[in-house]
């Protein structure tokens, strides 16, 4: 059991998470260095020794995690930590000198993504995110339904423009992206200002609706969701606590009985 709880320490040890966050980010500038051929052709034997030195870590460091759990299944109960199984079981799998070479790289890059896992941190941050995906998704079929209104509106009016970014529905669905994004919709309003002097209603009310509206209720929804987070973190805490304070409490009942069936006896 105490090698079981020492291992524990170190999976839950701030310095080990440090640790694989440095080698991680480490291992994506070589893999970006990989992309420059002539450092690739000079420096080859050192980027596959790193390369197999953090394949080595990775597969150390998930048999930390594996060993760490009181019941082996229970890593698999994980999902973060099936994601860091797949990603090194796949990325050890002999392609590069099969067909599937351009896969196995591509794998590689993946590798990058265990960052999530090693920092708690951005691990509670993709979590809020995950959690906040159904108002998202309420908010983006609203969106939508804007979206589809203002490209009906826009291709009944301004169909005929030479640019042709009205052409169609479709067309103007693209259009109406390209404004939300502020790629130079001022030109898209000025055209259609010059045969319809009105149109400036059409755009201005889109901006409005669709950029700084639903913007900000992503922002909100974000924040929500930290809010909650924040909330539940502090619920813990708190929680705790008193389990603390309860067992003192019951401590100091203890030596009060103690203390007390001492004086009887006397």
């Amino acid at each position: 059991m105490r090698a079981i709880e020492k291992v524990q320490e170190i999976r839950d040890a701030r310095w080990f998470s440090n640790l694989t966050t440095i080698i991680i980010i480490a291992y994506a500038s070589i893999l970006g260095f990989k992309t420059l051929d002539e450092v690739e052709n000079q420096y080859d034997l050192f980027l596959r020794i790193a390369d197999y030195f953090v394949t080595i870590y990775f597969v150390f460091e998930l048999a930390i995690k594996m060993v760490a759990e009181k019941r082996f299944l229970n890593f698999f109960k994980s999902g973060w930590n099936l994601f860091d199984f797949i990603i090194v079981a796949v990325t050890l799998l002999p392609l590069e000198s099969s067909n599937l070479a351009a896969i196995a790289r591509l794998m590689r890059v993946f590798r990058i993504l265990r960052l999530f896992t090693a920092r708690p941190e951005l691990k509670a941050i993709i979590d809020m995110l995950i959690r906040a995906i159904p108002s998202i998704i309420d908010i983006v079929i609203l969106m939508f339904i804007i979206f589809y209104i203002y490209a009906i509106i826009g291709s009944f009016f301004f169909m005929n423009l030479p640019s042709g970014l009205w052409e169609n529905f479709l067309v103007s669905m693209l259009t109406l992206f390209r404004v939300l994004t502020f790629e130079d919709w001022t030109d898209v309003m000025y055209e259609a200002m010059e045969v319809y002097p009105w149109a400036w209603v059409y755009f201005v009310s889109f901006v409005i609706i669709a950029a700084f509206v639903f913007f900000n209720l992503f922002v909100a929804v974000i924040i929500g969701e930290m809010q909650k987070l924040q909330e539940a973190d502090m619920k813990e805490e708190i929680h705790e606590d008193h389990q603390k304070l309860d067992i003192i409490l019951k401590e100091v009942q203890s030596l009060r009985d103690e203390i007390k069936q001492l004086k009887d006896e006397k």
